[in-house]
């Protein structure tokens, strides 16, 4: 179903369906007549020779330039050539496409000033498939993302690189292909397609997506591990989080009880402790505590996907030009730092959970590193390590970005919000977590073949998953592939897809 951008009703979930999965998009028809209003009064301002920054000045440390008639004509290409300075490998193609879907509704409230030409031809770049080639680096989150933005820029004037059809092309050529004609920029056109903080966002509001279904399967991997522990499950009764009132515990708690539904551990004939150690009594509180953050970061990246990230800002109602700094990063780039975080967090609770899985003093009499061959065999004792290393390196990945500020510009630019190494950070802080959940996980399940009891019955649908990827481990082998193989089944999601199916949606 096409999607349509009115400035106002873009979702994470819209924007992924775009990004991922080639979704249709058009311009809502009020959206593309606001534009129009925008340009008209822009254009009058230019024939009043009104002094309107980056339309008839220069920029940064060059507001004060003003440009003759002639300047004013080829600014904007000068512009997009000076900020294409990124550096390093293509971002995913899905990133770009939902930075070019933020842009567009950015257009949609039409106070940017750009031409409707402008628009609709990053509107048909979307659903022709017209991929600019953007680098990873270069963005310092403020004044918007200039440089990955500046690479999208550059196919509006036939230049800069694209994918299409799974081609990296010259852009005039992609375009060629495309049937897309090119518009050119005229005045105020660069400025208004590059001065947004739209690849952070885009880059935060997927990695959103990731997290939020990448904690629903912390809980499931937790359930199992707390399963295979034979866990005293009173931590995880609802009443005990609804009396302290976090909504993420209360949510985390609930989830959890569900999973373990139906097990033989619900019914007391299993003996277990009278109190569990934290990372499994806890579970609730901390996967709450993060559910939290990433809510709160959500709301963040919404309200950026359908704000006004510009400068200058036309509001043509009031005849009227304002400057300011609603391209700053800070906004998305703070709450997207605790986000991480939270995800470091949560994985340094699952590989507790796995060190007690694997220590014999502590796993409830499972045997050492769940071998029976213990001694010639050493199961699944360096899995741990694996785990241990990805964490110390998200720990280190979660020191946030947004206090990292350095000026730029001639001191114009003075406090930036490094917003794209938060978006970078995290998108490396969410590999390592699908990995080392993944090791959980394959623990976990190794754990329950020892075990001679009913599962829960979301439980039993997550290591039906495990097994259907990974083989029991009878004696050691390789562990490599196997690691690989659960990080990529922890990434793709089936798991959760395969309990929800047994036990309803996970909130």
């Amino acid at each position: 179903m096409t999607i349509v951008l009115d400035g106002s009703s873009l979702t994470i979930e819209k924007l992924v369906r775009i990004a991922r999965h080639g979704e249709k998009v058009e311009l809502a028809p009020e959206a593309l007549e606001r534009i129009k209003v925008c340009r008209a009064m822009l254009e009058e301002k230019i024939q009043a020779h009104e002094i309107m920054y980056g339309v008839n000045t220069g920029i940064g440390e060059f507001s004060e330039v003003v440009l003759t008639d002639e300047q004013v004509k080829q600014f904007q290409r000068y512009l997009i050539y000076n900020h294409a300075a990124g550096i390093g490998d293509p971002l995913p193609v899905e990133y770009v496409r939902a930075a070019i879907a933020g842009r567009i509704n950015v257009h949609a409230h039409g106070n940017s000033g750009c031409r409707p030409e402008i628009t609709l031809t990053l509107v048909e770049m979307l659903n022709k498939g017209v991929t600019p080639v953007v680098c990873r680096k270069g963005s310092v989150g403020a004044s918007g993302d200039l440089a990955p933005m500046s690479q999208i820029a550059l196919l509006l004037m036939g230049e800069g690189e694209a994918f299409y059809n799974g081609e990296r092309l010259p852009g005039r050529e992609a375009m060629r292909r495309a049937g897309i004609p090119i518009p050119g920029l005229q005045a105020r056109d660069g400025l208004a397609t590059i001065n947004g903080s739209n690849v952070l966002t885009a880059m935060s509001a997927i990695h959103i997506y990731e997290m939020e279904r990448w904690l629903k399967q912390a809980e499931i991997a937790a359930a199992m591990s707390i399963e295979a522990l034979l866990g005293n499950l009173k931590p995880y009764d609802v009443r005990l989080h609804e009396l302290r009132g976090f909504r993420g515990a209360i949510i985390s708690a609930r989830n959890i009880t569900r999973l373990i539904e139906g097990s033989d551990l619900t019914s007391g004939k299993i003996k277990q402790r009278v109190q569990d150690a934290y990372s499994m009594r806890s579970t609730p509180q901390v996967i709450g505590a993060a559910r939290d953050a990433v809510a709160y970061a959500r709301s963040q990246v919404e309200i950026e996907l359908n704000g006004v990230g510009d400068n200058p800002v036309f509001l043509p109602e009031y005849k009227l030009t304002l400057t300011g700094a609603n391209f700053q990063g800070t906004p998305v780039s703070l709450p997207m730092d605790m986000a991480g975080a939270a995800i470091t967090m949560v994985c340094v609770m699952s590989e507790r959970r796995l060190n007690r899985l694997t220590n014999p003093a502590l796993s409830q009499g499972l045997p050492p590193f769940l071998t029976k061959g213990a001694g010639m065999m050493s199961g699944l004792m360096l899995s741990q390590y694996t785990a241990d290393m990805m964490i110390v390196e998200n720990r280190i990945l979660s020191a946030p970005a947004s206090i990292q500020s350095i000026p730029a510009a001639a001191d114009q630019e003075d406090f930036v919000s490094m917003g794209m190494n938060t978006a970078l950070k995290n998108e490396q802080i969410l590999e390592n977590a699908y990995g080392i959940l993944g090791i959980e996980f394959m623990a976990a399940a190794q754990a329950l073949d020892f075990r001679d009891f009913t599962m829960g019955k979301g439980v039993q649908a997550a290591h039906r998953v495990v097994r259907k990827h990974v083989a029991h481990l009878d004696e050691d082998r390789p562990l490599y592939p196997d690691h690989n193989a659960m990080k990529a089944l922890v990434k793709s999601g089936e798991i959760l897809d395969e309990v929800e199916k047994v036990i309803g949606p996970l909130e």
